[in-house]
């Protein structure tokens, strides 16, 4: 399964200057320093659809067309992304083999402990900006561990290009430049020690380039793109920055050896969590990213609603908005069931930091509802004493049968 690190669309912490004011390829200060957290990803992952059933196909797609505003039918964001989930699933099936056990990335003059010091440092990135995730990856296996946190310092750094301190400085040009990095080290060419504990990721575990290239796209979306027009344009974009890392993740975390599950349900839960996360990302933060002049709601239902951009930045809470963030939520919602059941379907010593995670998200929602609504003016956020009972819950959820075998299914 997966493990989905959900961008605020918020401004915040630079734990990387990866890219200097003009452009250039910097180290990250990740490597050696750490900065006070002003705003925090939340690690999350993503599971299982229905149907399970031997013999049943994979979970569907709510739409595989759209319409233009022509009036032509086009190819929805959901079928484009599900396309890919074929591909991620058909390459693990082809490409998982034994790991390599002393892979160092080949260009990168590194002494032999150096790779074990570049997963410390990432392990200690991990800690220090996801403390409950970081406490749940200490039950995996440690070289599952170390991959992990290697995913997330790359998605982390990847994010602070468009949302650091750094953000106005940079370029679509930027951006291509941090795409040839991230070729490079695929191809066992890191730029930095950081890069090398992904690069030596990618040579253990069948990981695909694809989700990681389409993350650097959502990047590109944050610079040109600050109104969606529909959920298709907007699904795609929680796809590009939330759904990328479930995918990159789903080889790392593992499968149950018993489960029942097809492959391709695994990686099509790991969207359904991701798209869930992110949205109710978007919906936390709808007041701080219009103060960033950012409106992340199908400008379609807003219409629908009797809402305009207008009303976003009064900033007025009102029987209109109410019933448009009831209906937000309820899609929400929607998305988080049906990837709860798939949960179970990953490796047992991966479950305890998805459980948890997912909890914890998902309670968000209620907070919203519980501050009647406003979020122009209130942040809703899980308080640390929901946070610590929902830990021996999430626990208590990983040592459950997969769902596939508990609905008895063969």
């Amino acid at each position: 399964m997966a493990i989905i690190l959900v961008r605020a669309a918020s401004p915040g912490l630079s734990a990387a200057d990866s890219i200097s004011h003009q452009g250039t390829l910097q180290c990250s200060t990740l490597l050696k320093t750490k900065r006070p957290a002003a705003r925090r990803w939340m690690p999350c992952s993503l599971l299982g659809l229905h149907p399970w059933e031997a013999g049943r196909p994979s979970p569907a797609v709510y739409s595989s067309l759209a319409v233009n505003p022509a009036g032509e039918a086009v190819v929805s964001s959901e079928q484009k992304v599900y396309d890919v989930v074929l591909k991620q699933a058909a390459l693990l099936k082809r490409q998982l083999r034994t790991p390599v056990l002393d892979a160092r990335p080949q260009d990168m003059d590194m002494p032999r402990n150096g790779l074990k010091e570049a997963y410390d440092r990432c392990g200690e990135i991990c800690e220090e900006y996801a403390k409950t995730f970081y406490l749940g990856t200490m039950l995996m296996t440690e070289e599952r561990r170390r991959a992990i946190w290697a995913i997330y310092v790359w998605c982390r750094r990847t994010d602070e290009l468009v949302d650091g301190p750094n953000a106005n400085y940079i370029t679509p040009t930027a951006l291509d430049r941090w795409e040839k990095r991230l070729e490079d080290l695929f191809t066992g060419r890191p730029y930095d020690m950081l890069d090398a504990a992904l690069s030596g990721t990618i040579s253990r575990f069948p990981i695909d380039i694809q989700p990681f290239r389409d993350m650097i796209e959502g990047m590109r979306s944050d610079l040109r793109k600050t109104r969606y027009n529909n959920f298709d344009e907007l699904y795609m974009y929680c796809y590009y920055v939330a759904g990328t890392v479930g995918l990159m993740s789903v080889p790392v975390m593992g499968i149950a050896t018993e489960s029942k599950a097809t492959t391709e349900s695994v990686y099509s839960a790991a969207l359904a969590l991701g798209i869930a996360n992110q949205l109710t990302n978007i919906l936390r933060d709808v007041g701080e990213d219009a103060r960033r002049g950012r409106i992340y709601l199908p400008q379609d239902e807003l219409a629908q609603a009797g809402l305009s951009d207008e009303d976003i930045f009064k900033g007025v809470v009102t029987n209109r908005w109410r019933n448009f963030m009831k209906r937000q939520i309820k899609r929400a919602r929607m998305f988080f069931e049906e990837a709860e059941r798939g949960v179970t379907e990953l490796s047992q010593a991966s479950r305890w930091p998805v459980w948890a995670s997912l909890l914890l998200y998902r309670q968000i929602l209620d907070e919203i509802e519980a501050n009647d609504y406003n979020n122009f003016t209130k942040r809703a956020y899980v308080g640390k004493g929901k946070k610590l009972l929902a830990l021996p819950v999430a626990y208590g959820k990983s040592l459950l049968l997969p769902c596939s075998l508990r609905n008895g299914q063969t």
